[in-house]
């Protein structure tokens, strides 16, 4: 009857005590493999499937490994009281989650069962029959609308738009808790112009909240520890006052918005 429990899955980190990724203190699991390339990537040691070699202040690590939901969530469940006192639960992300779809719906489904509030974090860039058993065992699902562009899309992330945007409204149809979230980055959609864009977007299919993310550097070193160049190099975080500005133009537009740090 608990067979799922010993699905199998490759992931790149656990986090826990975040803050960041849903509604109060959660344990975030970082899948491996994704089907996009953003320039920005935070994570780009999630972007490949397979194991990889990643240096960092000249120490070389291993990041991927094999792991069974039910050893998954027997971390998880270490923090269950921090959970209950503040709304929080678990996390799925990456790298992309509906890239090991199976794997993630188990996952998620042994933390309803536990009584966990579950959460992903995806683009969206799959296949609908990838998606559709998620969404009985999820209480949030954070979606990525990166731009209304496809070509521009396409430019900064290696992939265009159509599916993500179609498969949102999906979600948005069959599932009441929809957040679409925006990685705010210069050159890329920093206008307001391309903010209001996606705003208008998902409001017209029924989505209420909209957080935007500014792009930060964060991930940087780690392009160099896997050998590889980091193209945004030249390009600086924006203000506060400039998000400031496009948080004005999601409110404007009659979403309920937030901004990272």
């Amino acid at each position: 009857m608990d067979d799922y429990l010993k699905t199998s899955g490759r992931i790149f980190d656990i986090q826990r005590f975040s803050v960041h990724d849903g509604p109060g203190i959660r344990t975030i699991v970082f899948f491996k493999g994704c089907y996009l390339r953003c320039r920005w990537c935070c994570n780009p040691e999630g972007q490949e499937f397979f194991p990889q070699e990643l240096t960092m202040n000249g120490k070389t690590k291993t990041v991927g490994r094999d792991i069974t939901v039910e050893e998954i969530l027997d971390i998880v469940e270490k923090d269950r009281i921090y959970y209950k006192r503040s709304g929080g639960g678990l996390t799925i992300s990456g790298g992309e989650c509906l890239g090991q779809a199976d794997f993630a719906r188990d996952l998620l489904r042994g933390a309803k069962e536990r009584g966990i509030n579950t959460a992903i974090e995806s683009t969206g860039f799959a296949p609908w029959e990838k998606i559709e058993p998620l969404i009985p065992y999820l209480d949030v699902y954070l979606m990525d609308i990166k731009h209304m562009d496809s070509a521009k899309h396409k430019s900064f992330t290696s992939q265009p738009n159509e599916l993500i945007l179609e498969n949102a409204r999906k979600i948005a149809k069959n599932f009441k808790k929809l957040i679409v979230r925006t990685p705010v980055i210069p050159t890329f959609n920093d206008t307001e112009d391309e903010i209001r864009a996606i705003a208008r977007y998902a409001k017209s299919i029924g989505v209420e909240e909209m957080h935007l993310l500014p792009y930060h550097r964060l991930g940087k070193d780690k392009y160099y520890g896997l050998g590889r160049t980091y193209s945004l190099e030249e390009i600086e975080p924006p203000s506060k006052e400039k998000m400031n500005a496009l948080l004005d133009v999601v409110l404007q537009e009659g979403l309920k918005g937030q901004k990272g740090g």
